[in-house]
C-alpha cells in the first residue's frame, strides 16, 4: 500500500550518515579491542594509510583510512562534525549523492597524501568531512541567488579555513590530506549536482567530473614516479 508519508521520512532521514557513523564507530571499538587506537600496527591492521602497502597493491587504503581513528579525541571530534555535516549534507544531495560525495572525497584525500606526505601513516574521517565543505562551497557557488545556501556556504568556508590555519600550526596532521579533500568535494559535487535545489548545466558538470578524474589519474601517476 502506498504511503506517502513514510516515503517522505525516509527522504529525510539521513540514514548515511547513521551508517557512516556506525561503521566508524565500530571500526574505532575494534582497534581498541586489538590493541589500542593508538598503535600503529594496529591502524595499520585496520586500513589506515601507508604508503608502502599502497604501492605492494593494497589500493583500498585510498577508502578505509576515513574508518579509522587515532584516539578517542580524534574520533570524538570527527563523530561529531559527521554527525552534524553528514546529515545537513545528505538532506540537500541526498542519499546516493551523499554517499558518492563522502567516499570520493576521503579517496581524493588520501590520493593527495599519498602524494604529497609519503613518508606519514594517516587515519580519519577528515578528508572526507573537509570534502562536506567543499560540496557546500560548491554550493555557494551555483546556487548563488538562494540566500540560505549563500550563507550556508560561507560558514563552511570559514569553517575550512579555520581548520586549515589549525593544521599549520598542529603536528600530527596531513593537511594536503585535508586539501585534497576539500577540492575533492567540491569537484564530485558539481559532478553529481543537486537537484533538490535545482538544476545545474550538464557542461559544468561534466566538465567537473573530468577534472576530478583527470587529477587524481595525474596525482596517482606522480605518487608512483
Amino acid at each position: 500500500m502506498h504511503n506517502p508519508y513514510w516515503r517522505s521520512r525516509l527522504a529525510n532521514t539521513p540514514i548515511v550518515t547513521y551508517v557512516l557513523l556506525a561503521i566508524t564507530v565500530a571500526v574505532f571499538i575494534g582497534e581498541t579491542l586489538m590493541g589500542g587506537s593508538t598503535n600503529n600496527l594496529v591502524l595499520v591492521a585496520f586500513g589506515a594509510r601507508w604508503n608502502p602497502l599502497i604501492v605492494a597493491g593494497q589500493w583500498w587504503r585510498f577508502v578505509t583510512p576515513a574508518f579509522v581513528h587515532i584516539g578517542w579525541m580524534h574520533i570524538i571530534v570527527n563523530g561529531i562534525s559527521l554527525y552534524y555535516l553528514g546529515a545537513i549534507c545528505e538532506r540537500i544531495f541526498g542519499h546516493w549523492r551523499f554517499a558518492v560525495i563522502y567516499l570520493v572525497s576521503a579517496i581524493a584525500g588520501n590520493v593527495a597524501g599519498y602524494v604529497f606526505a609519503p613518508d606519514s601513516l594517516s587515519a580519519g574521517a577528515s578528508t572526507a568531512i573537509f570534502g562536506l565543505m567543499g560540496a557546500f562551497l560548491m554550493l555557494g557557488d551555483s546556487f548563488r541567488d538562494n540566500a540560505m545556501v549563500r550563507l550556508l556556504s560561507q560558514q563552511f568556508a570559514m569553517l575550512a579555513v579555520i581548520n586549515l590555519v589549525f593544521n599549520l600550526f598542529s603536528s600530527g596532521v596531513d593537511i594536503t590530506g585535508h586539501i585534497g579533500g576539500l577540492l575533492g568535494g567540491f569537484l564530485v559535487a558539481g559532478a553529481v549536482g543537486a537537484p533538490q535545489l535545482g538544476q545545474m548545466s550538464k557542461a559544468r558538470q561534466i566538465i567537473m567530473a573530468v577534472v576530478l578524474v583527470f587529477a587524481l589519474m595525474a596525482l596517482l601517476l606522480l605518487g608512483r614516479h
